[in-house]
């Protein structure tokens, strides 16, 4: 089956194509349409089956479908929460590749590193955020961060957070967020 038979955008089509995708994964295959019908999705896969796409690809066709023109004035209206930064920043290249032909801006934050350019990236606006429970939280603290807008709300590597004791801090996002939200969750175990 081809990506085009999910429905999927053609700005979307073309990023896949660049990467050299020609077929979603199973995991894909079955995600994808649940995500776009805005449903609350578990979704459990081994490392490497493609799951980052099964929940980048159809956040970012909905997100087109309603994009802000502006740059200024972007709200935060997906977030994906990671428990290690070297998967925020991998989940956060996917968001870049897979949406490069949309006018969507995505950023990552993630503790370990200087907070002073997380917070300009912030300042300017984004559609999608990708970030570690600890320095989401230090953000959201200082008002860099405002979750009113969360449309879906992504725990990657769930059973990994859970397991690294970041219970409270993901309860504590998920209260932050509006009740009416799309909640996704991903684990590979």
């Amino acid at each position: 089956m081809p990506f085009k038979e999910l429905q999927l955008i053609k700005p979307l089509l073309k990023a896949i194509a660049e990467q050299n995708y020609d077929a979603p994964t199973p995991v894909q295959e079955q995600t994808i349409p649940l995500v776009l019908a805005k449903k609350d999705v578990i979704t459990t896969a081994q490392t490497g089956t493609g799951k980052t796409a099964a929940f980048a690809l159809p956040i970012l066709q909905m997100l087109f479908d309603k994009q802000d023109a502006g740059k200024k004035g972007k709200k935060i209206r997906a977030l994906i929460v990671s428990p290690t930064r070297e998967l925020a920043f991998q989940i956060y290249e996917s968001f870049k590749a897979y949406g490069k032909y949309t006018n969507l801006r995505t950023a990552v934050v993630y503790g370990g590193t200087s907070i002073e350019p997380q917070k300009d990236v912030l300042t300017k606006g984004v559609d999608i955020l990708v970030a570690t429970p600890g320095r989401l939280l230090d953000l959201h603290k200082q008002d860099f961060i405002n979750l009113d807008y969360i449309e879906t709300l992504v725990l990657d590597e769930a059973d990994l957070m859970l397991d690294m004791g970041f219970i409270d801090d993901v309860r504590k996002i998920e209260r932050l967020c509006p009740t009416e939200k799309q909640i996704l969750l991903f684990s590979a175990t």
